[in-house]
C-alpha cells in the first residue's frame, strides 16, 4: 500500500492525539467486556489502546503495514496485558477466520487501491456474526471559513496527490457501496464531523497541516507527480497558519461510518 502522508512527525502528531470518542464513537453500543478486537491501520495506537481500555480483558491486536510506526505504536502499551501490534497486510491479514469479534479499521480504507476486497478479508476474520467497523473521511465535503485562496489550492492538490498515489479521498460517501459490494447484507451506515473552531483546535490542526505541507512525504509525493513546487507548498503551508491564526477561523471535515455484518 503506498501511503500519501508518509509517518513524518507531523503525521504523527494527528494519528497520536485520535480517540475512540472523537474518532470512533459510532462503536462505543457495540463495545464490551472480553470482545476481541482487530485493528487494521492502527498507526501509532492511540484508538487501539482505547480500545483495548473499554473491552478489558478481551484482546485487542492492531496491525499496520509500515514496520516503523508498529514499533511507534508497541510504545503505548504501557502495563496492558491485552494489546499488541504488529505488522500485517490488509489484505491477506495473519488471522484465522471468524477468530475476532470485531475488525475496526479507522481512516484505512480511503488509501487503499482495493478496498472492496480488504473489507472482504476484515469479513472473513469477523466471520458470519462479527461487526465490521469502518470509518473514512470525505475531502470533497471539507469546508472552512474564511476562503483563504490557498486553501483553495490545498484542497485541489490533496485530491490530486492522494489519487495520484492511492487510493480514494472522498472514501467517506463510498462505504456503504463498498460494504455491499464486498458481499455484506447488514449495514448500518452514520456520519460524524471533526470540528476544528476553536483558537487551540485551529493551532493543533493547522500547525500539523502547515508542517506536514512542507517536511512529510506528502511534499516529496506532490513534487514528484509534478504537481506542486516549493512556491506552492510554502504557499499553502503560510496559508494555513493564517487560517489557524484567525480568530473567526472555522474547518468541518465530514466522516463516513459503517457498521457492517454478513
Amino acid at each position: 500500500m503506498a501511503y500519501a502522508h508518509g509517518h513524518h512527525e507531523s503525521v504523527l502528531r494527528s494519528h497520536a492525539a485520535r480517540t475512540v470518542a472523537d474518532s470512533a464513537a459510532y462503536l462505543v453500543s457495540s463495545l464490551s467486556a472480553g470482545a476481541r478486537i482487530l485493528d487494521v491501520g492502527a498507526g501509532p495506537g492511540s484508538i487501539t489502546v482505547d480500545l483495548a481500555d473499554r473491552v478489558f480483558p478481551g484482546e485487542v491486536v492492531g496491525v499496520d503495514a509500515a514496520p516503523d510506526v508498529v514499533e511507534v505504536a508497541r510504545a503505548v502499551v504501557g502495563d496492558r496485558t491485552n494489546v499488541t501490534f504488529r505488522v500485517d497486510d490488509a489484505y491477506a491479514l495473519d488471522a484465522p477466520d471468524a477468530s475476532f469479534d470485531i475488525v475496526h479499521a479507522h481512516q484505512t480504507l480511503q488509501h487503499l487501491a482495493r478496498p472492496v476486497d480488504a473489507l472482504r478479508e476484515f469479513g472473513r476474520v469477523a466471520g458470519p456474526e462479527g461487526l465490521v467497523a469502518v470509518r473514512d473521511v470525505d475531502y470533497g465535503g471539507v469546508i472552512w471559513h474564511p476562503r483563504i485562496p490557498a486553501l483553495d489550492e490545498w484542497i485541489v492538490l490533496y485530491d490530486a496527490v492522494h489519487r495520484g498515489i492511492s487510493g480514494e479521498p472522498n472514501a467517506g460517501r463510498l462505504l456503504k457501496a463498498w460494504t455491499r459490494e464486498a458481499g455484506f447484507s447488514r449495514i448500518e451506515a452514520s456520519a460524524s464531523v471533526w470540528l476544528f473552531d476553536t483558537a487551540e483546535k485551529r493551532a493543533w490542526w493547522g500547525g500539523m497541516w502547515a508542517d506536514r505541507v512542507l517536511a512529510s512525504a506528502f511534499a516529496g509525493h506532490a513534487k514528484r507527480l509534478g504537481l506542486a513546487d516549493d512556491a506552492l507548498l510554502q504557499r499553502i503551508s503560510d496559508a494555513w497558519r493564517k487560517w489557524a491564526a484567525d480568530p473567526d477561523g472555522w474547518m468541518l471535515l465530514p466522516h463516513g461510518e459503517v457498521l457492517a455484518r454478513r
